[in-house]
């Protein structure tokens, strides 16, 4: 799981520097829009609009935003209607991925998918081809150093995670999609600093790549998540931390 969970890590704090930008506002509206559309306006009784909502706030995007956006959802303002779309393929070294994205425009989005699949040596593959591999889970991950990781432990299996295991420098809490809330907000209440947290495809096994297969699958998954489109990348990669470090500098 090293490859998934390391990879969720740098990504975050990536996204940490592209929300002062605002490149990842974008993204944030999708999903609130469309978590408000399906499930109401209401973050104390829709669970995915309350995650959308704190991950948007902790990352400094202005309340006014946050609201218009719930407000689209909800039908309260004219706004672009977002479906949900799913693709799978195989990025290099047989790689197997999931890209979830929210468009106004299916065809330019799966061109575009298609089109960084091919660019870095994978395939978009058939729906169904790989998400059998992949279970839908909450990661939260936590740098070991400087932690008290039984605390960390009890918290989260207090809280009602699944599951808390070492993978090289961080410590994994795994929980139910249900739990994530519930789990984050419990590890927050004492300090922990979170390197990520999120709702993902968890990978059951793992490919492990290096060299060339590595530099173009960390390129793919960049190409991936810089799209407007896409709102998270799953893959199954296993690549030794000190060479996706280096190849994600």
């Amino acid at each position: 799981m090293s490859g998934h969970s390391k990879w969720s890590s740098i990504k975050h704090k990536k996204a940490l520097k592209d929300a002062r930008r605002g490149k990842l506002f974008t993204k944030f509206i999708k999903e609130i829009t469309v978590a408000a559309r399906m499930g109401g306006g209401d973050v104390n009784a829709n669970p995915r609009l309350r995650t959308a909502v704190l991950t948007a706030r902790q990352n400094s995007m202005p309340t006014d935003n946050i609201e218009r956006a719930i407000k689209k959802g909800t039908g309260e303002l004219e706004g672009v209607t977002y479906e949900e779309v799913s693709y799978e393929g195989y990025g290099p070294g047989g790689v197997a991925i999931i890209v979830h994205a929210l468009t106004d425009n299916r065809n330019r989005t799966v061109a575009d998918v298609r089109s960084a699949f091919q660019k870095f040596g994978g395939n978009l593959g058939a729906s169904g081809s790989v998400a059998w591999m992949f279970q839908k889970c909450g990661l939260i991950t936590v740098e070991r150093a400087g932690v008290d990781e039984d605390r960390v432990m009890e918290v989260a299996l207090d809280a009602g995670a699944d599951d808390v295991r070492e993978s090289g420098d961080i410590l994994e809490v795994v929980t139910a999609p249900d739990r994530f809330d519930a789990v984050k907000t419990a590890l927050e209440k004492i300090g922990v600093a979170l390197a990520s947290a999120e709702v993902t495809m968890m990978p059951q096994s793992t490919v492990a790549i290096s060299g060339k297969n590595a530099e173009h699958m960390v390129r793919l998954l960049e190409a991936l998540e810089d799209h407007d489109d896409v709102q998270s990348v799953s893959s199954n990669m296993d690549i030794a931390t000190e060479e996706l470090e280096r190849l994600s500098a």
